[in-house]
């Protein structure tokens, strides 16, 4: 399993070529291309206040507590289910968790060139997948987190299985990969201890 088959599965493909009017090749494409920035956005984010000096993990740790809380409030998991139902997704939610992530519109665009330069997707596409993909893994982390830690180990299978069906397509692919799938269990492990405070 790879990170194509778990959007797949999870129905954000299907919900943004819905959304956006494009093909399902088209979303994977982008959305693929979007998820690694935006998972390390969740680990890293840049509107998060610095603590006091503290190591860098507690910094990471405190940054990601305040956004999961940001998160929480906008609806958790509920996030991924407004995206995948029937009706118009709340992309103001989306931008609201795209402005802690990557702090200014500027961060956004930076984003979504270098998503373009790997997917070959146009720009103002991958600008208008952003919002929804940012709900797309907030909900799915909140949702994960919620059911227990057991699922971090599974969802590092389901990234790290990009990297080896990626081997074809270059080396810096299977990094990424390989880095999504980390950054996945480690987001997916520190919500688990934010929702069980």
């Amino acid at each position: 399993m790879d990170v194509n088959q778990m959007l797949q599965q999870t129905g954000a493909v299907e919900a943004l070529s819905r959304e956006l009017g494009v093909d399902a090749s088209t979303a994977q494409a982008g959305a693929a291309a979007l998820l690694p920035s935006i998972l390390s956005g969740f680990q890293n984010p840049v509107a998060a206040s610095a603590p006091p000096a503290a190591s860098q993990a507690l910094s990471a740790s405190s940054g990601l507590g305040g956004l999961l809380g940001m998160i929480g409030g906008l609806g958790g998991g509920a996030l991924l289910d407004n995206v995948t139902s029937s009706g118009p997704t709340e992309v103001n939610k989306g931008n609201e968790i795209l402005g802690q992530l990557f702090g200014s519109k500027d961060g956004s665009r930076a984003v979504a060139a270098s998503a373009a330069a790997q997917s070959g997707v146009e720009p103002s596409l991958l600008k208008k997948m952003l919002p929804i993909l940012a709900m797309v893994a907030a909900g799915y982390l909140m949702k994960q987190a919620s059911q227990g830690g057991g699922i971090g180990g599974a969802l590092g299978s389901v990234f790290g299985g990009q990297s080896s069906a990626a081997g074809t397509e270059g080396s810096s692919q299977q990094t990424q990969g390989s880095g999504s799938a980390d950054i996945l269990g480690d987001l997916i492990g520190a919500a688990g201890k934010f929702l069980g405070r």
